[in-house]
């Protein structure tokens, strides 16, 4: 019994998640068609928004993690091709870096308020393009700081494999 009522939930929620997708992508289309807008560029943006929506109102992370990614996408997109369309290299690739990792983290904002479970793989990938993306902002000094970063980092894996080497070893003894 309580399964079947569980069941039922998760049909009326998906198809709540649906109507809101297929209202949403019919209002972006209209709109575009009436007022003869070039909604194209924003088009990752929209999508992403979407399937945000379907996750949190269907409380699925499958959904959330595609809405992060290109809603982070599509908000650099749109952010390079307008008010900062005039900005150069690598200062341009950083600040995609930036408004895409934010789309990382939104995955794990959006899984804690409306799955309930807490999504905190995202913030890895986020953290290391939103790392890059501020040196990348910051210029020279980044750049000089990304070079020694990018010769050095095996050194990382080395002392995470020691580590568990040596911890693993603690516990056969």
């Amino acid at each position: 019994m309580n399964n079947d009522i569980s069941a039922q939930n998760t049909e009326k929620r998906d198809y709540l998640a649906w109507g809101v997708v297929l209202v949403g992508l019919g209002l972006w289309l209209l709109a575009s068609n009436v007022f003869k807008w070039n909604l194209g560029a924003a088009f990752p943006l929209a999508l992403g928004l979407l399937f945000l929506v379907w996750g949190s109102l269907a409380q699925r992370l499958g959904y959330l993690i595609p809405g992060g990614i290109l809603t982070g996408i599509g908000a650099a997109g749109l952010l390079l091709d307008g008010p900062f369309s005039g900005l150069e290299d690598p200062a341009s690739g950083g600040l995609f870096l930036l408004v895409f990792a934010g789309g990382w983290a939104l995955i794990t904002l959006t899984s804690a308020l409306f799955v309930r479970r807490v999504a905190w793989w995202p913030l890895i990938p986020g953290g290391i393009m939103a790392f890059i993306g501020g040196a990348l902002l910051s210029g020279e000094p980044g750049l000089t700081a990304l070079e020694y970063f990018g010769q050095g980092w095996p050194i990382v894996l080395i002392a995470i494999g020691l580590y568990l080497i040596l911890w693993r070893k603690g516990l056969q003894e």
